[in-house]
């Protein structure tokens, strides 16, 4: 009997054929092989007049979705049916999730198989898993299709209603989305949070002892005085910057502080109490989707959808188990694997003296039914996989964490001594805090957050000196220390998963494509690891909150998830579930047109900050972005809010910054000697700029701005000011430098070709014949030397030429192989003599096989439109 095995990726066909008999014919169907339409020429020609074709689903019949075989997934169709033509069976072995059963759900209502048609899932590639999901294959399941369907219904319901109000109402492009908007909210919500914050100052002392013996010495910090607290970080008001109950605490400002310390200098110090006590820690649970996405985050600098590629990958090739699961809970396989690898690598006394057993405490716990874990029945090691790079990363965190549960507990000793520093008229209480780790347990092989589980042993291990009670000892030196409060810290994409993870709001499959979403759509963007909400996230969410307030509203959305559960366990009818979301009175759609006409464009424009004394200036999103409005001297002033100025950022004083920088835009710095024509400081979307003449008046560089032509072939030439340059800084002669960028530093002594040095997309560089190089963070475009640059020419021209980033694959249709490359000009997909640029909101090491196979098919068609 001759078999035909489909699964979602080429990779994955590629371990799964080596478990399988001869014989067996493995393909794969590069993801979904149908979707909904994603753009009017999907359309097929007899349903574009429908009314709802634009939307894709039939709402009045029982929302009947539209499938279409997407352009570049034809091949891919028509090859799977040449192949099931030869076949006598298939198999589909797509993951065992929603997605994968809708997958395989799709591959039969499109081939329309007539031979005996099997389910087959298993949650790791290995010989044994292959083997035993061979035997026991099943039917479709129907509830976990219909789950997905309704999801992704639901999903383009919300969408496509509510995205053209935004189009309407504040600015064309932007989106709104069931979960995103979600997503959105909490990133908002905790930027107004911080912007309303009012910092508090407090001091407080800290003293260096010793037991006036060798190597005793130790820290201690001032706790009260006077049988008094010392007010801390805790003890404020956020929204005020003042104590919460000053009555309670006390409050050293820096006088009182020195004061202290210049007493307790000549003071007589003891030890007051002891107090010793054991603490016994036991291991994290095995990762589960959040989890693993948390932690490579903050381990790492992994974005969350990094992680599920990298993830992905080590899936495929056999390493690890499937990676989207929510339940905690391993295998008797898994565990007896982790105490077989802890017996050989650590010994008895570190082996868990009872099996550890881990299950789920969230209500909705579905996808996959184990943890993520190293795959088969004996771990391989992480130095013994042959990996390297991000996965070997990946898969040595997946290994620890695994083999920590099953090991011993860690062991650990605390001791907090009482020192006592007194004066003739005060008396002040000091806390000194050891640790010693009596037995290191599971802290061998993990510790959250470290890279370094011996490293971290160390840092763990913090004891004090040995002391008792009444012991006189030795001042070292003494130090005031100021502080100041804190506004609660940005979340960061590890902090925004726990907290989505936490409301119920997506599930595992999720996360990531909701992370991705709010930055590739410009909700958000990253400073470092924090998440921070451009102005565009808060006039959305404004008018969200306003309008449709279930759309933003956590406990909402967390319930249309429950609901999406029961229907994939069967209990929730899907038709009805659409019908209450989208029809009737409380439905969507209804709701939208209820409140298209209560909506003003004007104001659904304007932002509210919680800025005080804005003293009349409006925040408003137009066509090219942010901008500010506000009058000054009768003059009305219109500025645009440079891109990299987050909400919290626009203080009353930025503000009034970029007003005068505006108002002041017809005044020139002075005269270009050379050319004669006026040079300008001016602010637009990207921050200030210098500019040499004048703007067309039919475009002007800023509003109000009387403008003089230069001559039409020619557009005014603008630098943008480098990093660390403040506009109230450039003068006529800084402008002039700025304005002879890319500066000529001189000719090459290899090939006479010339130096420079300028400002591009990327920041300062220097270029020669075509080779760029950054200018490092010491360096400076206007005052780089002609040495310095031949010496980071060398190090790009070491560097040069493509590299490899990631292998895909092979290409199903050529079976050449699939690369991501880096190159000159930027990151690209290449498949034998085939190049096809990666666009810049996606990141190269998280694109799949099946994006890059699409990425060279659009870029075929361009060119055959050309």
């Amino acid at each position: 009997m001759k078999s035909l095995v489909i699964v979602e990726s080429p990779t994955k066909t590629k371990t799964i054929r080596k478990f399988l008999p001869k014989g067996v014919v493995v393909d794969a169907s590069m993801g979904h092989i149908r979707d909904l339409p994603s753009s009017a020429k999907e359309i097929p020609a007899s349903e574009k007049k429908k009314p709802w074709a634009s939307l894709g689903i039939d709402v009045e019949e029982n929302f009947s979705p539209l499938y279409v075989i997407p352009a570049d997934k034809k091949k891919v169709v028509k090859n799977l049916k040449e192949l099931l033509q030869e076949s006598d069976e298939l198999i589909l072995a797509t993951d065992e999730d929603r997605e994968g059963e809708a997958i395989s759900w799709h591959l039969v209502e499109v081939l329309k198989p007539s031979v005996p048609v099997k389910r087959m899932v298993f949650r790791e590639i290995t010989e044994e898993a292959i083997q035993k999901a061979l035997g026991q294959t099943r039917e479709i399941d129907m509830n976990l299709v219909h789950a997905q369907e309704t999801r992704r219904i639901l999903d383009r319901l919300a969408g496509y209603t509510i995205s053209p109000l935004l189009w309407k109402k504040i600015s064309p492009g932007l989106s709104a989305g069931r979960v995103q908007s979600v997503a959105v909210e909490f990133v908002v919500e905790r930027e107004r949070e911080r912007m309303r914050f009012k910092s508090g100052s407090y001091f407080d002392l800290r003293a260096a002892l010793d037991a006036k013996t060798p190597d005793s010495s130790f820290s201690a910090e001032l706790t009260h005085l006077d049988g008094k607290r010392i007010a801390s970080g805790k003890d404020f008001d956020e929204q005020t910057g003042g104590l919460s109950v000053p009555d309670q605490v006390t409050l050293l400002n820096e006088d009182a502080a020195k004061a202290l310390k210049n007493a307790l200098e000549a003071g007589k110090w003891t030890v007051a109490s002891l107090e010793v006590s054991s603490q016994s820690r036991t291991p994290a649970p095995p990762f589960i989707t959040s989890t693993l996405q948390q932690e490579a985050n903050r381990k790492f600098g992994f974005s969350a959808r990094d992680t599920m590629s990298i993830a992905q990958k080590l899936y495929e090739n056999g390493f690890i188990t499937y990676m989207r699961t929510d339940s905690p809970s391993l295998s008797d396989q898994a565990t007896k694997a982790a105490r077989e690898g802890i017996l050989q690598k650590y010994g008895q006394e570190y082996l868990s003296a009872k099996t550890r057993v881990y299950s789920s405490k969230d209500k909705g716990a579905q996808e996959a039914h184990e943890a993520i874990r190293p795959a088969g029945s004996l771990f391989i090691t992480p130095e013994q996989s042959g990996l390297s790079g991000r996965e070997f990363k990946l898969y040595d965190l997946i290994w620890k964490r695994t083999i920590a549960t099953q090991m011993a507990e860690a062991r650990l000793e605390f001791t907090t001594a009482t020192i006592l520093g007194e004066t003739n008229d005060q008396r002040a209480q000091f806390r000194a805090s050891g640790k010693r780790i009596l037995f290191s347990g599971f802290f061998r092989a993990y510790v959250e957050g470290s890279d370094d589980p011996e490293a971290s042993l160390e840092d763990q291990d913090q004891p004090l000196p040995p002391l008792r009670e009444g012991q006189d000892l030795h001042l070292q030196d003494i130090e005031a220390i100021g502080h100041e409060t804190k506004p609660p810290a940005r979340y960061t994409e590890a902090t925004l998963v726990r907290e989505l993870e936490k409301r119920g709001i997506g599930r595992p499959s999720t996360y990531a494509a909701i992370i991705s979403t709010i930055q590739d759509r410009g909700y958000v963007r990253t400073e470092g690891r924090a998440l921070v909400p451009t102005f565009t996230a808060f006039a959305v969410s404004e008018l969200l909150e306003k309008h449709f307030p279930d759309l933003v509203d956590s406990e909402f959305t967390s319930g249309l998830e429950d609901k999406l559960d029961g229907i994939a366990a069967g209990q929730v009818d899907p038709i009805q579930y659409l019908k209450d979301f989208y029809l009737g009175d409380q439905g969507l759609r209804d709701e939208v047109l209820r409140q298209e006409d209560k909506i003003n464009p004007i104001d659904a424009k304007k932002i509210d900050l919680p800025i005080e004394g804005l003293d009349g200036v409006e925040i408003l999103i137009g066509k090219f972005g942010p901008y500010l409005r506000a009058v000054r001297d009768k003059e009305e002033l219109s500025v645009s809010i440079p891109e990299q100025l987050s909400p919290a950022d626009l203080t009353p004083e930025k503000i009034e910054q970029l007003l005068q920088q505006e108002k002041t835009a017809d005044q020139p710095l002075g005269k270009d000697p050379e050319t004669g024509l006026l040079v300008y400081l001016l602010t637009g979307r990207y921050g200030p700029y210098v500019q040499l003449g004048e703007q067309e008046a039919s475009a002007p560089a800023t509003k109000g701005k009387k403008a003089e032509k230069t001559p039409a072939s020619k557009k005014p030439k603008r630098v943008s000011l480098p990093k660390g340059v403040r506009p109230e800084d450039v003068d006529l002669e800084k402008a002039l430098r700025l304005l002879e960028l890319p500066r000529l530093l001189g000719n090459h002594p290899e090939t006479g070709k010339e130096i420079r040095a300028g400002i591009g997309r990327f920041g300062p560089f220097v270029v020669h014949d075509g080779t760029f190089k950054s200018l490092t963070k010491e360096d400076h475009v206007l005052e780089i030397s002609y040495e310095r640059a031949l010496e980071l020419l060398s190090q790009a021209k070491s560097s040069r030429g493509s590299s490899v980033i990631l292998e895909l694959g092979d290409d199903p249709a050529s079976g050449k192989p699939v690369r991501v490359m880096e190159g000159r000009y930027g990151p690209y997909v290449k498949v034998g003599a085939k190049n096809a640029s990666i666009p810049k909101s996606v990141h190269p090491e998280s694109i799949t096989l099946a994006q890059a196979m699409e990425l060279i098919s659009k870029k075929k068609s361009s060119g055959k439109k050309k």
